[in-house]
């Protein structure tokens, strides 16, 4: 079966690229997330999905927690991300909420999400709702990402996989039709753009009111240290 229309240029583009897959570990979502990896597998991607079922309350321990360790070091390691999450009264869910929580807009002069690029799905138990979309670009923009103009909602998630499971064996694959057609579309879609912006990911981080401080920094360092020799001379 083709997954990219186009010829196979998209995979030949996207070789190398390293995306990060976070989801919120239900079974539909978890499911979802796999056949997400699949087709970005098969368009030349390095694919790696986060298990956030070890991952504590956010502040309720030290960051050195290995699975927060795990998390951040995979978002640094990333081009872009995928993420994947129910919607639950309205909204995403706390156990999704919770990975972002954990992922600091920096680290010192580090960033870990700041010029990657995004793409969003929200699996619904019922009638195709939004809600948690919305959400999570309100999300990805305050986590300084770039989120692809397409997205995918799939509808009465319960009956839109082949059967139950979902251990990444290659069952519990999702249907063939308009819904899976969607997610290779946005898998496709996310794979082009963050082939376009992966050159430019650093360069997104460099601001001028960052640069300003740093001069304002720099030059406070060496008026300190002409001041420490003026003092020293002085003395002798």
């Amino acid at each position: 079966m083709e997954v990219c229309g186009n010829g196979n240029q998209a995979a030949i583009l996207s070789s190398n690229l390293q995306l990060l897959i976070l989801d919120e570990s239900r079974s539909y979502s978890k499911l979802m997330a796999f056949e997400a990896a699949r087709i970005l597998y098969r368009l030349g991607c390095d694919v790696r999905i986060f298990n956030p079922s070890l991952l504590p309350i956010r502040d309720s321990v030290p960051d050195t927690h290995p699975s927060v360790q795990e998390l951040r070091s995979l978002s640094l390691w990333s081009d872009g991300h995928v993420w994947v999450s129910p919607e639950q009264h309205g909204n995403l869910t706390a156990v999704f909420k919770n990975q972002i929580d954990w992922i600091p807009l920096s680290t010192g002069s580090v960033r870990p999400t700041q010029g990657r690029t995004l793409s969003i799905i929200q699996v619904n138990g019922g009638s195709q709702s939004f809600n948690a979309l919305n959400s999570l670009r309100v999300l990805g923009r305050w986590m300084r990402m770039w989120t692809i103009p397409n997205q995918s909602s799939l509808p009465m998630a319960w009956k839109m996989f082949e059967d139950e499971g979902g251990n990444g064996d290659g069952r519990s694959r999702l249907i063939e039709g308009g819904n899976r057609d969607r997610l290779v579309d946005c898998m496709e879609e996310f794979v082009k753009f963050t082939v376009l912006q992966r050159p430019w990911k650093e360069s997104f981080g460099d601001r001028f009111s960052e640069r300003k401080e740093r001069r304002a920094k720099e030059k406070l360092k060496v008026l300190e240290a002409a001041a420490k020799e003026k003092d020293i001379v002085d003395k002798i």
